[in-house]
């Protein structure tokens, strides 16, 4: 089979520079993060993080040479193993910090419910692409979609992690309109929801109503449920306008900053570069936002508007979510902020992510017969 020209020259280059652009700001972020630290398990996480990245560069390959259109084809399969994953974590994983995410593959640890992100966005592709609708699709026929998100999310929810669960429904809602929701169906479900969060708060586990119950009064509790939305917060306004210098952040350097390594790693860039730095990074993050919604209207065909569209909310939700928690607007959940974070399973889900909006952008003008 004789390779196709075409896929070289529509790779996009502006994607992977700009992914790459913010995993370089991330590893010098995590290096000042841990320069003061003594532990030589946290201090030299920098290193960790790179071989991660390493490792999501050899997934990012995979991702976009294989053609996404024989990746959605196999899409159940996937979801189905990610799903397996997800209940072997409450059989053989392990706990920490109260949550029970992570199961442990002798030296690394691995956590399902990210590698759950890309199987659900692909086993929508694949549903969508297999159920089309020719006016937008009506409410009982976005059950068994919604029933692709909902499993996952329970298991999530179990952990607790009510943070990815967040994640993989607002996914879930931006597919949903990219593929074309009727107005009735929009009308219905919005009420449907708004008629339920009272309820929730009853299903809420206890630091879960504390987070929420702090983030309207963060000093009501200053030493305990309060004080990692405090300590952020000092540490992004003490950074002023130019920040106070690489390596140079108190709060970072003090060790008052919780969770700084993954977290909270944007309150140690902003006190380190400032407000001028913390607009460039959100700059950076946006253009990438942007890029990967060109990709999504350029798309030919529906699995790829799919996949482009929710990486794309995959990448915002995070970035919406991580910057507005450290910021003090919304409660904290517990989010990994994308490219940034130390942590080797988002990593790897992001760079495959971003492999997968290659893999469509290269394939937009080549058709399969």
């Amino acid at each position: 089979m004789k390779f196709d020209r075409r896929l070289i020259l529509n790779f996009d280059w502006i994607l992977l520079f700009l992914a790459l652009g913010i995993c370089v700001l991330g590893i010098l972020n995590i290096y000042s993060a841990g320069f003061s630290l003594t532990d030589p398990k946290l201090k030299f996480l920098y290193l960790k993080q790179l071989a991660w990245i390493g490792i999501g560069l050899f997934f990012m390959a995979m991702a976009f040479l294989i053609d996404y259109r024989s990746i959605t084809r196999h899409a159940y399969i996937i979801y189905i193993i990610s799903l397996i994953m997800l209940a072997l974590v409450f059989i053989i994983g392990y706990s920490t910090r109260g949550s029970q995410r992570w199961i442990g593959l002798g030296f690394f640890s691995f956590q399902p419910s990210e590698l759950m992100k890309l199987s659900m966005i692909l086993a929508l592709a694949k549903y969508f692409d297999d159920h089309k609708a020719a006016s937008g699709y009506l409410l009982r026929e976005m059950i068994l979609p919604f029933l692709i998100a909902l499993v996952p999310f329970l298991f999530v929810l179990k952990q607790p992690d009510l943070g990815t669960g967040i994640m993989l429904i607002v996914i879930f809602l931006s597919i949903a309109f990219t593929v074309g929701i009727a107005w009735k169906a929009i009308f219905l479900a919005a009420c449907g929801s708004l008629a339920m969060i009272p309820a929730t708060w009853f299903f809420l586990m206890e630091y879960q109503k504390s987070r929420i119950m702090t983030f309207l009064d963060p000093e009501r509790d200053p030493l305990g449920a309060g004080y990692h939305a405090i300590q952020s917060i000092i540490a992004v306004g003490s950074g002023g306008l130019f920040g106070k210098g690489f390596l140079r952040g108190t709060q970072t350097q003090l060790k008052f900053l919780p969770e700084q390594q993954t977290d909270f790693v944007f309150s140690v860039f902003a006190e380190e570069w400032g407000f001028a730095g913390g607009v460039f990074l959100m700059v950076l993050f946006l253009t990438l936002i942007l890029w990967c919604l060109k990709i999504a209207f350029q798309s030919k065909d529906l699995p790829g508007k799919v996949i482009s569209a929710g990486v794309t909310m995959m990448i915002f939700g995070q970035v919406f979510i991580n910057i507005g928690m450290v910021l003090g607007i919304i409660p904290i959940v517990g989010i990994p902020l994308p490219f940034m974070s130390y942590g080797g399973s988002s990593m790897v889900v992001f760079m495959a992510g971003v492999g997968l909006m290659l893999n469509v952008r290269m394939r937009r003008f080549v058709f399969q017969a």
